[in-house]
């Protein structure tokens, strides 16, 4: 623990150096100021000792974590939900919803806040979604005899917890009450370290995306835009990803094809870069912020929160972020039978990708060149009933995974 906790203050001392000149580093940091008063207040107005504490690291997270946090308030309305991020991208656009009583960041991991934080709060339970093992925060909590699980989780050789100098963090995964896997793959990692306080669950993001799927509403707007075209849906996308797109449209077989980018990021220096792509290729675009449809060929979502009902219009949805960290999330796209391509070579790290390849409904790529074969795959298939058919089961097959790990908490 002694090297942990040093890794731990000098990250925040890094974070805190960094906020000068970094609007993410400056949000992480003033997010956490005063956080004491901030949490004893709200608690104080919660007048409950009925807690319990959902972490999340960010919003992918939180959309995971969602649907159980939606179950504890409907079925078990005595509870109070105290929802913590780790980053300010999840705080920052969860924090004026009403799916929890109090919002708010993570304590930076060491002894001390942890203390005080489970002294304030007091949870009767703790969950925290997929990946996030603050040793501090964990340690604490079975100190105090809190019941604490872990939902959706996946395990990979690579993680720390299978390395020689993983000792430590296998102590960890010793103080959950349950760990919710998503497959036996992960059973058999954790198996080979003599964990065995788990039960292979399943993913609480099937049940979220088709949440979104059923309560889906039309959009005007891009259904003007899209009319009788073929659509290319490109969701989380960054500048590597818009570089491969804007090369590749014009050279797909059909040449009635729309793309709508939705960026990852939505900045100022961020659409104009992606704007002079656009105009070095002389292809005609408009901004979703201006709503005045037209011939253009490309639109540019320069808004939040609409990526989720977007990917109804697509014939084929493009991935974003696999040239980078990390794919985003195929199953928003995929949860409305349609196929999906994603770039890079992340997508090993990710279990419904892997699936999605598997079942000959995604592809991935490398370059301009795989781009242009993978799309004009895809949409002279786009009637394929035999992929939709073959993606529904798999959303069947995969779906309550919520009510399994719900009813497992044993709430009362």
């Amino acid at each position: 623990m002694f090297i942990y906790n040093i890794v731990i203050l000098l990250y925040g001392v890094i974070i805190k150096l960094a906020s000068i000149k970094n609007p993410k580093a400056k949000l992480w940091a003033s997010g956490r100021k005063n956080w004491q008063n901030y949490y004893i207040q709200k608690i104080a107005d919660l007048k409950t000792d009925k807690i319990i504490w959902i972490h999340c690291a960010s919003y992918g997270e939180y959309e995971q974590g969602r649907p159980l946090i939606e179950y504890i308030k409907n079925i078990h309305p005595q509870y109070k939900i105290v929802l913590t991020f780790f980053s300010p991208s999840g705080y920052e656009e969860v924090k004026t919803r009403k799916g929890a009583e109090v919002i708010g960041y993570l304590p930076l991991d060491t002894r001390k806040n942890a203390i005080e934080f489970l002294a304030i709060v007091k949870p009767q339970a703790a969950i925290f979604i997929k990946y996030e093992f603050w040793l501090n925060f964990l340690f604490e909590l079975k100190r105090h005899n809190i019941k604490t699980y872990l939902v959706s989780a996946v395990f990979k050789k690579h993680h720390p917890f299978f390395k020689w100098y993983g000792s430590i963090f296998r102590q960890s995964l010793k103080t959950f009450s349950i760990l919710f896997i998503q497959d036996h793959r992960s059973a058999e990692l954790l198996e080979s370290i003599g964990i065995k306080n788990y039960k292979v669950s399943g993913d609480t993001r099937f049940d979220r995306v088709i949440e979104i799927r059923e309560q889906f509403t039309p959009l005007p707007f891009i259904e003007k835009f899209c009319g009788t075209s073929k659509v290319i849906i490109a969701g989380s996308t960054y500048k590597e990803d818009h570089e491969v797109l804007i090369d590749a449209l014009p050279l797909l077989n059909n040449k009635d094809v729309k793309l709508i980018l939705v960026p990852h990021e939505v900045t100022e220096s961020g659409i104009q870069q992606l704007i002079l792509l656009l105009n070095k290729k002389q292809i005609s675009f408009s901004l979703y912020s201006k709503q005045k449809p037209g011939r253009e060929q490309v639109l540019i979502v320069d808004s939040f929160g609409l990526l989720s009902k977007l990917y109804y219009y697509c014939n084929v949805a493009y991935i974003g972020g696999g040239f980078g960290n990390g794919i985003h999330n195929c199953l928003e796209a995929a949860v409305y039978l349609k196929p999906v391509i994603f770039a890079g070579n992340t997508h090993h790290k990710y279990n419904e990708a892997v699936d999605l390849l598997n079942m000959k409904v995604a592809e991935n790529i490398l370059n301009i060149n795989d781009a242009i074969i993978a799309f004009n795959h895809f949409l002279d298939n786009s009637d394929n009933e035999a992929l939709k058919n073959t993606l529904q089961n798999y959303f069947n097959e995969n779906s309550g995974t919520t009510k399994k790990v719900l009813s497992a908490l044993n709430l009362n």
